[in-house]
């Protein structure tokens, strides 16, 4: 398997009844600097293990604000899968840096990586390789050639995503690094990327609206929220 197969050009694919990504009602919308008190909540609420997966080691509460404080949406994607409930169950960080002077694997000014963590309560439902799918067709629209993933041995949901998307996989110590050479960007994957984003966009306004509407609800005559 290669890049080719994780992003299919043929729109037939997205379509076919067989397949289950077509079912899916997974949307994931690129989150901004209006999100991050929320994208706190998200990690504050991973269990110690699944902190401990998603960071190769457990993170205190102190630490997580600290990282949230420090991500730089001006430089970095962050990518949010929200439930209906207007939480965010699923957080794909996408973050770049310089290459390094020995990376025989790319020869381009810049690599990303991508690090994934998904709700305890939202497990199973595609999220994780969808969220991986967005932070892959950005990399290759963005020019990136090269996306790392770096994990614990153990984050076997993580090894399954990277092995489902092609991934060179490497172990040692405990810890697992792979990554992913992507093709170069065409119309097509241009267009895949504006539409996922501008249907995650209409997602993301129904549920902000309904959860605007049902708090506004709560206040009139008889609502929960009303003295009367």
């Amino acid at each position: 398997m290669n890049a080719s197969d994780v992003f299919p050009e043929d729109p037939k694919h997205l379509l076919d009844p067989a397949n289950k990504s077509s079912r899916s009602t997974v949307f994931v919308k690129e989150l901004s600097e209006k999100d991050r008190h929320r994208i706190l909540k998200h990690f504050l609420g991973l269990e110690e293990s699944d902190r401990l997966l998603r960071f190769g080691t457990y993170l205190p509460d102190a630490m997580i604000e600290k990282y949230v404080e420090g991500i730089d949406f001006s430089r970095d994607k962050v990518f949010g899968v929200i439930s209906h409930r207007f939480n965010i169950v699923g957080v794909g960080h996408l973050a770049y840096a310089s290459r390094s002077e020995d990376d025989e694997h790319t020869n381009k000014d810049k690599v990303a990586e991508f690090g994934v963590s998904v709700s305890g309560n939202a497990r199973g439902k595609g999220i994780g390789s969808k969220l991986f799918e967005r932070g892959a067709i950005h990399c290759r629209n963005d020019d990136v050639d090269t996306l790392y993933m770096h994990c614990l041995s153990s984050n076997q949901t993580m090894i399954h995503i990277a092995k489902k998307a092609g991934m060179e996989i490497h172990r040692a110590y405990g810890e697992a690094d792979a990554y992913l050479k992507i093709l170069p960007a065409n119309a097509a994957s241009i267009l895949k990327e504006a539409m996922q984003e501008q249907v995650a966009t209409i997602d993301y306004t129904i549920k902000a609206n309904a959860r605007a509407a049902a708090k506004w609800l709560r206040y009139l005559p008889g609502g929960k929220g009303s003295s009367k």
